[in-house]
């Protein structure tokens, strides 16, 4: 259930990460509305994992699945140009939480 729940905060993490730069500084409510709503329940969620879950694993796999999604998110709504570099270091971000889960 520890690892469900990282997961699902990991997700959190790129939303309210989203949410923050359309917020403009909080100048606009609803991406900052979003923005608090998502990073309270995906600080919770992790700090939830982290009670079964080692802190360093529970962190990398938490911030990899953020930065992935936040980055792919922009790639793919044309907020962030895609290339190959960026492709295959995301590549590599996804193998190494694979292999933070299947090491642990």
């Amino acid at each position: 259930m520890a690892w469900i729940v990282l997961v699902v905060s990991g997700v959190l993490e790129a939303v309210w990460a989203t949410a923050l730069g359309k917020s403009e500084g909080f100048s606009r409510l609803t991406p900052s509305i979003v923005f608090g709503v998502a990073l309270i329940a995906s600080m919770g969620g992790l700090a939830y994992a982290m009670r079964e879950l080692p802190v360093g694993t529970s962190y990398a796999v938490w911030v990899g699945i953020g930065a992935t999604l936040t980055v792919v998110y922009a790639m793919v709504t044309g907020a962030e140009s895609a290339s190959l570099v960026k492709v295959v270091c995301i590549m590599a971000i996804v193998g190494g939480v694979i292999g933070l889960k299947l090491a642990h």
